[in-house]
């Protein structure tokens, strides 16, 4: 039987907004993501990745799905649709959602200010994908214009939390 007075290996974290690991995004999302806790920051015993993003009005985080993590989203700001599977989901403050993995879902803001959400993915990894593909912000800073994902998106892609979307009929 375990030993549940034995220390756990996780370290207490306490963040301010300013601490965060944070990226600039690349079209088609723009916007910026906090990269705030992973196994990594905590030392947890259970393998995750936690933070936040944050979608330009008239974006949209491209159709994508996770073939061996499990996600959860959960809107803090403004307005938009989750497309999951040929549904289209309200997306506004306090709407929470759980994909199983191989679910494809995009998420697109429809409103006239940023979409923001919180996001937990188990195993982590989408953090990595994060600062690979974005160039780093400090909170305050000035967005930059619009800039491309990497030429070698895919293989960022399939070597962090993405996998393969089935073709289209």
């Amino acid at each position: 039987m375990p030993d549940t007075h034995a220390p756990s290996p996780a370290r207490l974290v306490i963040q301010q907004p300013e601490e965060a690991r944070s990226f600039w995004q690349p079209v088609p999302a723009n916007g910026f993501v906090r990269c705030l806790l992973d196994s990594a920051s905590t030392g947890s015993e259970t393998p995750f990745a936690f933070g936040t993003q944050t979608v330009d009005p008239g974006c949209h985080v491209r159709e994508h799905m996770h073939d061996a993590n499990e996600e959860v989203i959960f809107v803090i700001a403004g307005e938009g649709e989750a497309h999951v599977e040929g549904a289209v989901h309200p997306m506004r403050p306090n709407s929470c959602f759980f994909f199983p993995r191989n679910r494809p879902h995009s998420f697109h803001n429809t409103g006239s200010g940023p979409l923001s959400f919180v996001w937990c993915i188990l195993p982590g990894g989408l953090e990595d994908f994060f600062a690979r593909i974005g160039r780093p912000r400090a909170e305050g800073d000035t967005p930059p214009a619009p800039f491309p994902r990497p030429e070698n998106v895919r293989q960022i892609e399939a070597e962090t939390v993405f996998g393969s979307l089935p073709p289209k009929a």
